[in-house]
């Protein structure tokens, strides 16, 4: 993940060097014709190197959405998408991605990342721009450029209009064309809840509302929310959502007291939204609106105005930005525990009182004492009778959970621990069963205890319904052909118990049956690991430099400390003889291990700058932040060096 915050400052431009042309397996948005560089010639074009399992790609199609309209003229948004997981790499998939995310540009399918790696892409999402002329002016990593990019166009399109090199499209003449929408009763449901009038009630994440059902989850008894995207609250006709994901219904004793019965986890908002069942009524408990920015300035309401976040504080739910919540459960002694996806954390809010509960914002797989912890996109949450919290953490394929005491959110975390099930890391996933230890899953978004303790994850780029049981610490199949299950709703009925799934992907709720003896499957159907392009080294001495020069009329800020910071570690971890660890300066000397042939190094790098001017009082500062997982292979005379761009 890479972010920027605030600024008035123009990117740095790259030397001009001819873009490569766009090659893939096809397109779409396009009307099933093919769009060439000869074609965009005369618009500023931005390619969009995005892959939709992503929240922080995700997150800059939604930054791009007020770009794209304002320059609908003169600039054209390219998504290239470029697949981590088997699953994105199905072309069905991806146009139903394309659908569920309300892309409005052309995509081109680039399965075997060919364009990804003509033009240097090493981190999901990167964005290169293009000038009217077809050279390649800038290139970013991670989210958080819309400001910057907004300078940028502006000043490309001023230049070249001069040039006389810019040639506006007429309207209808660009090369988008929008496909037939999908339409149902629901369009890609999320998550599910039961009422406690028996009837069902759906994030309809597609429709931007939640739909109410009847028991048998299929006719619609009401819609709460217009349907239009936006964050409006009000009555169930007028107040407006945005995808829509997670939902908790309040405990009976808390209802009068909160004021609302359901909790919804509004994703796209950054927002947590109180419905009230009795008349629909929708209002905003937590959250800004505004996006959460990893080491921005301005995350949380201050008596003084906008300040940085603290971990060790909790805040006024309605006075911090959050990053898309995903999913909510309520646990005795904390309150709403909510899966920050988009930070890659866990939050808790009860009594007027949030703040942080699990994570470091850091992105992986570690387990430990709860403020030490990594997630990578925590996306389903369920509590179990034995007080653990069940993790459904999807980036890194894995099913986690939180157990210790609960003491209550003025000390948030303290004495719980993360522990890991199922998941080997943000790189190997796959859907193979048997001892929990070498068992994979891809992409999990839900989950749910069953009467018996056991675990079932909804096991979502598999189509799979998981279980795994920790009595035996097994893993096996329930059920299979399922079209991107999101979250499965325990229901049961004399001596059944029966799966009530939301299958996003089919637009519907499917009911399994669940077999007696809840043994299920035990499947191999193989590993897999993370398509990206191998980079070749050399063994013994590497000279890590990742490059960061601060954006115009910026300097380094150093007021609170250092101004950059490197973490590097490396999968497996004998790869690394000397240089693992978490320090300042952004060069870093590492050995690798000759004995080892290939594996991932992880880098993380950090860095801090503000307005130069001495002028200005209260200067606007910025954290650049990128996430790297760069396959290796260790060759004999392979590069002594590698060099990882982080743009100001």
């Amino acid at each position: 993940m890479g972010c920027l915050t605030g600024g008035v400052s123009t990117p740095n431009r790259l030397p001009r060097v001819r873009a490569s042309e766009l090659v893939g397996r096809g397109w779409l948005n396009t009307g099933g014709k093919d769009v060439t560089l000869a074609d965009l010639r005369g618009s500023i074009v931005v390619l969009d190197f995005w892959t939709f399992c992503c929240v922080n790609c995700l997150h800059v199609l939604d930054e791009l959405r007020e770009l794209e309209e304002a320059h609908r003229d003169e600039l054209v948004i390219i998504g290239v998408h470029s697949p981590k997981f088997v699953h994105e790499a199905d072309p069905v998939a991806l146009a139903a991605a394309v659908d569920r995310y309300e892309v409005h540009h052309p995509v081109l399918d680039d399965p075997d990342l060919v364009t990804w790696s003509a033009y240097a892409a090493r981190a999901w999402p990167t964005l290169v721009v293009i000038d009217p002329e077809g050279y390649v002016v800038a290139q970013m990593a991670g989210e958080g450029h819309a400001r910057n990019l907004e300078i940028l166009v502006r000043d490309l399109a001023a230049e070249h209009r001069a040039k006389g090199t810019l040639r506006p499209a007429a309207q209808g003449e660009g090369p988008y064309v929008p496909p037939t929408p999908s339409s149902g009763t629901l369009r890609f449901p999320a998550k599910a809840i039961t009422l406690p009038s028996g009837n069902l009630l759906v994030a309809d994440a597609g429709h931007h509302s939640l739909a109410e059902l009847l028991p048998d989850g299929e006719a619609l008894v009401r819609r709460i929310g217009s349907g239009e995207r936006g964050l409006v609250d009000g009555g169930p006709d007028d107040a407006r959502f945005s995808e829509p994901n997670g939902l908790c219904l309040v405990p009976e004793a808390e209802r009068e007291t909160y004021g609302f019965d359901v909790l919804v986890a509004d994703t796209v908002n950054h927002a947590l939204r109180g419905v009230r069942l009795a008349d629909g009524h929708v209002t905003t408990y937590a959250g800004t609106g505004a996006q959460f920015m990893v080491g921005g300035a301005e995350n949380v309401v201050s008596a003084d105005g906008w300040a940085p976040f603290s971990p060790e504080v909790t805040y006024d739910p309605d006075g911090v930005k959050l990053s898309s919540p995903w999913d909510v459960e309520w646990v005795p002694g904390l309150g709403f525990v909510v899966a920050m996806a988009g930070h890659h954390t866990l939050w808790a809010v009860d009594d007027g009182k949030l703040g942080l509960l699990a994570g470091t914002m850091n992105e992986g797989l570690q387990d430990g004492p709860a403020a030490g912890a990594w997630f990578a996109q925590p996306s389903g949450l369920a509590l179990g009778g034995d007080g653990r919290l069940w993790v459904a953490d999807s980036e890194t394929s894995a099913l986690r959970w939180l157990d210790g005491p609960v003491s209550g959110i003025s000390s948030l975390g303290d004495g719980l621990e993360v522990h890991t099930a199922v998941g080997q890391g943000l790189f190997d996933f796959g859907h193979r069963d048997g001892a929990a230890g070498q068992a994979l899953l891809q992409h999990p978004l839900g989950v749910v205890v069953l009467p018996d303790g056991s675990v079932v994850v909804a096991d979502t780029y598999n189509g799979a319904l998981r279980r795994y049981d920790p009595a035996t610490d097994e893993v096996t199949t329930l059920a299979t052909g399922l079209a991107e299950p999101s979250d499965v709703v325990v229901q049961v009925e004399g001596d059944r118990v029966l799966l009530l799934v939301v299958e996003s992907a089919a637009h519907r709720l499917t009911r399994v049956a669940l077999p007696a003896t809840l043994a299920g499957q035990v499947l191999d159907a193989g590993a897999h690991r993370t398509r990206r392009p191998v980079t070749e080294v050399g063994p013994g001495e590497l000279a890590l430099d990742v490059v960061f020069t601060p954006a115009a009329g910026q300097k380094y800020d150093d007021r609170f400390g250092p101004s950059t910071r490197l973490q590097v570690s490396a999968t497996p971890p004998e790869l690394l003889l000397e240089g693992a660890g978490d320090a300042g300066p952004l060069e870093r000397r590492l050995v690798l291990n000759p004995a080892v042939s290939e594996g991932v190094l992880h880098v993380t790098a950090q860095a801090a700058s503000c307005d130069a001017d001495p002028a200005i009082e209260y200067p606007a500062c910025h954290l650049a932040q990128q996430d790297w997982g760069v396959p290796v292979r260790v060759v004999t005379g392979g590069p002594a060096s590698l060099t990882l761009p982080l743009h100001g």
